[in-house]
């Protein structure tokens, strides 16, 4: 039989606090199991389960989101390799934009960050008229996206 890991040992093991995992748990992404004095115990296969959560969260899923991914896994078995491999091909687009967004933040670090930032009255430098301003509110220079 497979050693059962206490909540302790999973937070050290992943890096993710015990009160993330409580949510986590709440929120049906893991499970555990209680001891009779009710201490949760989670099987090892936890742990790929949580690093997923993480890396999905790193790239911009919600926890909902992760929650609708996390169910396409079979539940009849561990997930393998191939089961993750497949759920994260779908998120290279996600990748690409978040990639695309940092390129123009650091675009704008280098550049004045006070044109297009909260789009000033006018700048003639960059947004002549406040062009930018007819996008919506905040930084518009930044994510604003050139169709």
């Amino acid at each position: 039989m497979e050693k059962l890991l206490s909540i302790s040992q999973v937070a050290k093991r992943s890096g993710v606090a015990a009160s993330a995992l409580r949510y986590y748990e709440e929120r049906g992404l893991i499970h555990s199991m209680r001891t009779e004095s009710g201490q949760r115990q989670f099987m090892r296969e936890v742990l790929r389960r949580i690093a997923f959560i993480v890396f999905a969260q790193k790239i911009g899923l919600s926890l909902e989101e992760i929650s609708l991914e996390i169910q396409r896994l079979p539940s009849d078995q561990t997930p393998r390799g191939q089961d993750w491999s497949k759920l994260s091909k779908t998120w290279l687009h996600r990748l690409d934009d978040k990639i695309e967004e940092l390129q123009r933040l650091k675009s704008g670090l280098n550049h004045c960050i006070g044109c297009g930032c909260l789009s000033l009255a006018e700048c003639k430098l960059v947004n002549p008229k406040d062009k930018l301003g007819n996008y919506g509110s905040g930084p518009r220079k930044w994510i604003w996206k050139k169709k």
